[in-house]
């Protein structure tokens, strides 16, 4: 992508020390500050929480906001807009919206997809694209209202992009491991219109890539089974490029991914679709006809291998701090569920010590969400291991903290290194 140099900036604005301190008040922490000197460890009284290595904020995600406090700095006139949630935190997001930035909401479309109105902005506005990116046509929508533009999207995002252009020049469909209506995923797929009968297909998870191997092995014999296709389509049917054929366009396959699914998933996922065009076709058809590539971030990855080695100590509950539309942080906590009590809670009000309640969402349940009462024993020693996906600042992971060692009556003050009143 590309546009004149004066309306686009992709490396900053200059002005990264000057909102240095900005950021740091707004979202640096004196609990996680502690839990890092003490070895990842905090014990008081009979309470001890164990915080993952790898956690929070990542690099991505630092620049992305770094570049929008940059923004409102260099444009303090100007109106600014973001095209969606620059990532999925509420408090940063509502942290912008306090600085004067208006955060763009999409419409929905059809079949679930969602584009944005820009039919407000100007050559004087500035606009800021979120870390996930955005879709061509929204890039290209932009560029011919003149406006400024502040590009956030992650680098590892567009490690992906070039994978999936490389797929489509080639004439591979690029099968996505993602959640189709994911912004990251949507400005990925939309990567395959930049060359003529370029495609797309998403899959969620290897249920779904399970239905594609079985339309694969159909097509070795010439004749899809009705019931596989009819399976296909019930699933699959709106998850594909405009003009998507199966038939056609499942013969030629090159693998990438959202960059927070599960890595392990996505890998496996690869392996199997792998198998079934060398079961279909053939070795020497499956080596010239399918392509892999891990393309999960490395923040991402190191959260991950993180919480699994977390998960590796006794435990008695799992705390993962992030929003509740956060892909990465529902990795972690799908990670977590296998071996303890998890409870992904998207904020520290989540946790009330004063009734003894969490309120939770359901690791791999879609928009489920629960309440539970006495989520921590009353007596006795008690080990929570605390996590957080790549949206979220350290204080957010601190009251977190501190709020667990509330539900046991344990208070963190005399640990506080400045005056009270300062959050986690």
């Amino acid at each position: 992508m590309s546009a004149p140099p004066e309306t686009y900036y992709r490396k900053g604005l200059g002005l990264k020390a000057e909102v240095q301190d900005d950021i740091a008040a707004d979202y640096t922490g004196w609990v996680v500050d502690i839990l890092r000197e003490r070895d990842f460890t905090l014990t008081v009284g009979d309470v001890t929480v164990r915080l993952a290595r790898e956690f929070g904020f990542c690099y991505g995600v630092e620049r992305a906001v770094e570049y929008a406090y940059q923004a409102r700095r260099k444009f303090p006139d100007r109106r600014i807009f973001l095209a969606g949630e620059i990532i999925h935190n509420p408090h940063v997001n509502d942290r912008l919206v306090q600085m004067g930035i208006t955060i763009l909401q999409p419409l929905r479309g059809d079949a679930g997809t969602a584009r944005f109105d820009y039919s407000g902005i100007g050559p004087t506005d500035v606009v800021v694209l979120p870390a996930f990116g955005v879709t061509i046509r929204d890039f290209e929508a932009l560029r011919e209202t003149g406006c400024v533009m502040v590009d956030t999207t992650c680098g590892s995002v567009l490690n992906v992009w070039k994978r999936v252009e490389s797929y489509a020049q080639a004439g591979f469909t690029a099968l996505i491991h993602g959640k189709a209506a994911h912004e990251e995923t949507r400005a990925t797929a939309s990567q395959v219109r930049r060359f003529p009968g370029g495609h797309y297909l998403v899959v969620r998870d290897m249920e779904e890539a399970h239905l594609v191997c079985a339309y694969i092995a159909g097509l070795a014999t010439g004749v899809v089974p009705d019931e596989v296709a009819e399976r296909f389509q019930a699933r699959l049917g709106s998850a594909g490029s405009p003009g998507f054929d199966p038939s056609l366009h499942l013969r030629r396959i090159g693998v990438a991914n959202q960059t927070t699914m599960l890595a392990r998933e996505s890998l496996a996922i690869g392996v199997e679709v792998g198998r079934a065009m060398e079961a279909a076709f053939g070795a020497a058809y499956a080596a010239a006809n399918f392509r892999t590539f891990d393309t999960i971030c490395s923040a991402t990855q190191d959260r991950q291998d993180a919480v699994l080695e977390l998960l590796g100590e006794p435990l008695d509950a799992m705390i993962v701090v992030g929003g509740f539309n956060s892909s990465n942080t529902i990795s972690l906590s799908m990670l977590c569920a296998e071996r303890v009590q998890t409870y992904h809670v998207e904020d520290a009000a989540s946790i009330d010590p004063d009734r003894r309640e969490v309120h939770y969402r359901l690791a791999g349940k879609h928009h489920q969400e629960a309440t539970a009462r006495d989520w921590l024993p009353a007596q006795g020693p008690v080990r929570v291991g605390v996590t957080a996906g790549a949206s979220t600042p350290n204080n957010r992971i601190g009251e977190a903290v501190t709020r667990i060692f509330a539900t046991r009556g344990v208070s963190l003050e005399h640990l506080r290194p400045g005056p009270p009143g300062v959050p986690g």
